[in-house]
């Protein structure tokens, strides 16, 4: 890695504001506007031919980030709009569902539920959920509710409530063994916890980039296993969906062989022109570098505020986010990091802190100041 690629505070627009909401939205490049103008607007002011194939090349150019990102071939990602019509698209696509049930958590975000109660055959009677209190990091939990009738186990990589990381490789592992297929939602994880792809080998990948990736709404993307890929049937189609888009037969649609046979209809290409170039830049800085950035902060929360932090404190169960309970105080913590110009959310277990490479100590030391004066 050369000093080019490495990435500081100085390189993104953060605002007035100490930020910590990177699980929410995280912070542009100050480069993505000059790329996005690149990419994006000069072939549609400058061209006359040829602007759909140098659109549909940031689309590549995405893919391709993506691949890196991810260590497997960009080819095997098909853009979507949002997780939500990506999940909807696969579950609609796969013959396994006239029969089999999908096993999440409750802790999983409320719209996987949402869709999969839409999409199934059967509705909600094919969702098998394991409660919230159990610990969705321990693989045997995992074990434990995987029943014959299993068709898919979806894992959220992190629970962006909760701060915890599934145990994505023993899962995996255990669904293979048994024949069920496996799906894993990376929204919340991508950009700041490594992932091998390649190495973890599951069946299908959900993510966006609005997040640790700081692309933006509007990239998301549907990662199928080659094996996978003959057995999907989309039903949610159109013409880019088509083996042969410019075949203009209206009486004769065949699937494309490759992962855009989930595409769709004509693409939106801003989206992926600006995540293309925010992805491409936090990876050459490193991902493992953000993770191992985001630990350390992380780590100054854990020593300074003990058992006010209730996420897991193992780092290898711990996602990008810190989760801070005051008990009887609780009510005052977020109003008073707001007061500080502390940016920061709260659910129900706690407020949410996320530290990604442009925060720095000073930014926790802040966040410690506040709530050791509480």
């Amino acid at each position: 890695m050369t000093d080019a690629t490495r990435l500081s505070a100085a390189d993104f627009h953060l605002g007035a504001s100490t930020y910590l909401l990177n699980h929410s939205v995280g912070r542009p490049l100050k480069s993505a506007e000059a790329a996005f103008q690149r990419s994006y607007f000069a072939p549609w002011q400058d061209e006359a031919e040829g602007i759909w194939p140098q659109w549909l090349g940031c689309i590549e150019q995405f893919r391709a980030a993506l691949g890196q990102l991810f260590n497997v071939p960009g080819a095997r990602f098909c853009p979507q709009s949002n997780l939500s019509s990506g999940l909807t698209k696969l579950v609609m696509a796969l013959p396994q569902f006239t029969s089999g049930r999908v096993l999440m958590s409750e802790l999983d975000f409320p719209t996987i539920g949402y869709v999969l109660a839409q999409a199934l055959p059967r509705g909600r009677e094919q969702i098998q959920f394991i409660p919230a209190n159990l610990d969705v990091s321990d693989a045997n939990v995992w074990a434990d509710h995987m029943t014959s009738d299993t068709a898919m186990v979806f894992l959220s990589h992190a629970y962006s409530n909760t701060g915890v990381q599934a145990p994505l490789a023993e899962v995996v592992a255990l669904a293979k063994s048994r024949g069920v297929m496996t799906l894993l939602d990376v929204a919340q994880s991508a950009g700041v916890l490594p992932l091998d792809l390649a190495r973890l080998a599951p069946d299908f990948v959900l993510g966006s980039t609005v997040k640790w990736l700081c692309g933006g709404p509007g990239a998301g993307y549907l990662y199928i296993d080659p094996e996978r890929l003959s057995q999907c049937q989309p039903k949610d189609v159109g013409w880019f969906s088509h083996a042969n888009p410019f075949a203009m037969d209206i009486h004769d649609f065949q699937y494309h062989p490759g992962t855009e046979r989930f595409w769709g209809g004509t693409p939106s290409v801003a989206p992926y022109a600006i995540a293309a170039h925010s992805i491409a830049q936090l990876v050459g800085h490193g991902i493992g570098t953000i993770r191992e950035h985001n630990l350390r902060l992380q780590q100054q929360l854990i020593e300074a505020l003990g058992e006010r932090v209730v996420s897991p404190l193992e780092p290898a169960r711990r996602s990008g986010t810190v989760i801070l309970n005051l008990g009887s105080q609780q009510a005052r913590l977020a109003p008073a990091l707001n007061a500080a110009g502390i940016a920061v959310d709260e659910r129900a277990q706690g407020v949410r802190l996320s530290p990604h490479l442009y925060n720095s100590d000073d930014d926790i030391r802040r966040v410690i100041e506040v709530v050791q004066g509480l």
